[in-house]
């Protein structure tokens, strides 16, 4: 038992070392899954690069981390699908490893500027990496050849098929998009307690932006004050660039230069959030600077809020929520928007609503999407929106859904969204 327990301290002491948790089942689960969806083919992966960016740093390709893990530099993974014992086989398949992961040797050199890595020789390599084969990632192309010679296809993202042509220009690549999309689309436990924990930060951040919205702020102010929230509160880094826009700049869709001086009399739009270990959040509310809203701002709100509500009430499985699909809940949404309330010149408002309502949120904020009916585990937003440029007005309330097996769960729900509570809460932060 004490060697047990001392061999359990040495792996979660090497995995802190190198800033990482201790290796989670759920990880080989998934690339057990993913195997079986590709009968004839190879699986490489690349992970990113070592980042010279001093911008935004070292950010690992999502869909690489969510098969290992892995958030170093540098790093490849090649899977080889499942030997079926019913059927004929090459010789050489059954001989195969079924997962490598090939780690770049160390350079002490570039060590001193980046930090210390993990090398495919150093000792605990296998317990720290969850994988029984880690190789130099200097053999890779030898190692891909051999396996090659047992299967036809390889299986990659679109973003490798130059490097993959250059080693195997004669063989077919099938895009690894959709095999690994229909993966993350359906998050686990696990995984929706990461996206709750982001958005619990994201909904602290926004209540502080209310304890100092006023008129005279700058946008980059009070997205300051959100971000630093979230960080204070554990999160790394924001799940995307802080858009913060008041007045003319809430009908921008995706304003982010957050440098106007907000006025009172306007609302601003404020679609912030976080990503903590690795998984995202997004949230928006739109909020009056002096903390009232005007009668025609109050209205234009309502409808967006009744749109949302009725868009997150029509969720359940076997929904849609794309422009084109049957049973959209896009559709809910932008019937509703449509059928109350009219412009200045009487017109409907469906045409202020230019965007789409959701997305699947993960380890991206935008996260992979198979194109599929929602299903319950899948995860993902509602965000009706209406912009009128011509009255420097600009509207668009957006939660974080849970799709369940009876409807829906809104993971942001502690974030008030009618007008007359947030014009409490708003108050009750000054």
């Amino acid at each position: 038992m004490r060697r047990t327990l001392l061999a359990i301290f040495i792996v979660l002491q090497l995995a802190t070392a190198f800033g990482r948790a201790a290796v989670s089942p759920e990880l080989a689960e998934r690339r057990e899954k993913l195997r079986k969806n590709m009968p004839d083919g190879v699986l490489v992966l690349f992970g990113a690069k070592e980042s010279e960016d001093l911008h935004e740093g070292f950010y690992q390709e999502p869909n690489f981390y969510y098969l290992t893990g892995w958030e170093e530099p540098g790093a490849i993974l090649v899977l080889t699908p499942e030997v079926d014992k019913d059927e004929p086989a090459l010789p050489q398949r059954a001989k195969l490893p079924r997962e490598i992961l090939f780690l770049p040797q160390r350079v002490p050199s570039k060590e001193k500027w980046t930090g210390r890595k993990l090398g495919p020789s150093d000792p605990g390599v296998a317990q720290t990496t969850g994988f029984a084969n880690v190789m130099p990632a200097e053999r890779f192309e030898s190692e891909l050849r051999t396996i090659l010679e047992a299967y036809p296809d390889i299986y990659a993202l679109s973003s490798a098929n130059a490097t993959i042509n250059r080693i195997a220009p004669l063989r077919t690549i099938v895009d690894a998009f959709e095999p690994i999309a229909k993966l993350r689309m359906r998050k686990s436990p696990a995984e929706i307690t990461a996206i709750q924990r982001a958005t619990d930060a994201s909904v602290e951040a926004h209540k502080a932006a209310w304890r100092v919205m006023r008129p005279g702020l700058v946008e980059y102010e009070v997205a300051a004050v959100m971000v630093g929230s979230y960080m204070m509160d554990g999160c790394r880094r924001s799940a995307y660039a802080p858009i913060v826009g008041s007045g003319p700049n809430s009908t921008v869709l995706h304003y982010s230069r957050n440098n106007r001086k907000m006025d009172s009399g306007e609302v601003t739009v404020m679609d912030v959030a976080a990503e903590c270990g690795n998984y995202a959040s997004d949230i928006t509310r739109t909020v009056p600077v002096n903390g009232k809203f005007t009668p025609r701002q109050r209205e234009i709100y309502e409808i967006v809020l009744g749109a949302q509500k009725a868009a997150i009430a029509a969720i359940k499985p076997g929904m849609t929520m794309y422009k084109t699909t049957p049973n959209s809940i896009y559709q809910v949404a932008f019937d509703y928007i449509n059928t109350h309330g009219k412009d200045l010149h009487g017109q409907p408002l469906g045409k202020y609503f230019n965007h789409g309502l959701s997305h699947h949120v993960g380890l991206d904020v935008h996260d992979a999407d198979a194109k599929e009916p929602l299903e319950p585990g899948m995860v993902i937003t509602v965000e009706p929106g209406i912009y009128i440029p011509e009255e420097n007005l600009g509207i668009r309330i957006e939660d974080v859904i849970l799709v369940t097996e009876k409807g829906a769960k809104n993971l942001s729900e502690a974030l008030p969204r009618d007008t007359s509570e947030l014009e409490r809460a708003l108050a009750r932060q000054k």
